[in-house]
């Protein structure tokens, strides 16, 4: 059976069908759907014009107009030499078409669109088995994925752990944070090497890039006070150091290692 070929698009027009089409994609592929920025939301967030922030949909269509999988990431330009990068809100493909290379096609040009608007690289979060509950190991095997094999395919796209202790804002119990997810970031400096190829030396991020673009990032959702304070907090945790060791994918920080799954 010939497998189906696709195209990558980015979605521009708040009314194309794609935006649905991509909400169902997620909605079946992520655990914890309702945690998950809802497709009506898109919309909006594709034609916003704010020089701090450009939010960009692609997806990945049939030539009959299918929707394979996708993405939503967001541009954030920090100034001076720090530059900024993307924040990869979500990316997912179907059952159907995984293994046909749709996820890495989606994350190079993402990357791609990192280099054209002179950003540092792409960070992205994940679940780490490691911490998941029964329960919601339970209902992420029921989508068809393994964390462990998801976490090793992020490794393989060229994302790696940011050594620190993360933790979305909200989202979790009562409304506090949401302690089970790791920072990951792929670097497009130094010369847009691999990381598996750079120098020892160069294998880390520096803090100022991980707090400005979480900051800017969390802005939109917790306006400029809470984002920075968020900001800062992560940074103390973080020891304030000038650079954050990279790890491997599949690792969890150095904080949560040895955790058992609550």
């Amino acid at each position: 059976m010939t497998r189906p070929t696709f195209q990558l698009r980015h979605v521009t027009d708040p009314g194309d069908p794609a935006i649905a089409a991509f909400g169902r994609v997620q909605e079946a592929s992520y655990y914890a759907p309702d945690m998950l920025i809802p497709p009506e939301v898109f919309g909006d967030l594709i034609t916003r014009r704010d020089p701090a922030r450009e939010d960009r949909l692609l997806v990945a269509q049939t030539p009959d107009g299918e929707v394979l999988g996708g993405t939503l990431y967001a541009l954030l330009p920090l100034p001076g030499d720090v530059r900024g990068a993307v924040f990869n809100s979500f990316m997912a493909v179907t059952r159907a078409a995984r293994g046909m290379g749709v996820g890495r096609a989606l994350h190079r040009a993402t990357l791609d669109g990192a280099r054209q608007a002179g950003l540092r690289g792409v960070f992205a979060d994940s679940v780490h088995p490691s911490r998941q509950d029964a329960a919601d190991r339970a209902a992420e095997a029921a989508t068809g994925v393994d964390p462990a094999a998801r976490r090793a395919a992020l490794h393989a796209l060229g994302l790696r752990t940011v050594d620190l202790p993360y933790w979305q804002p909200v989202g979790g119990p009562d409304g506090g944070p949401l302690t089970d997810l790791d920072l990951l970031y792929h670097p497009l400096d130094p010369d847009e090497m691999n990381p598996d190829e750079m120098n020892p030396d160069d294998r880390s991020v520096p803090l100022a890039l991980v707090t400005g673009v979480l900051r800017a990032y969390w802005t939109g959702w917790l306006g400029g006070e809470r984002a920075q304070a968020e900001a800062q907090a992560l940074a103390g945790r973080a020891g304030n150091a000038e650079r954050v060791e990279l790890l491997a994918g599949t690792d969890t920080p150095a904080y949560w290692a040895g955790s058992a799954p609550r």
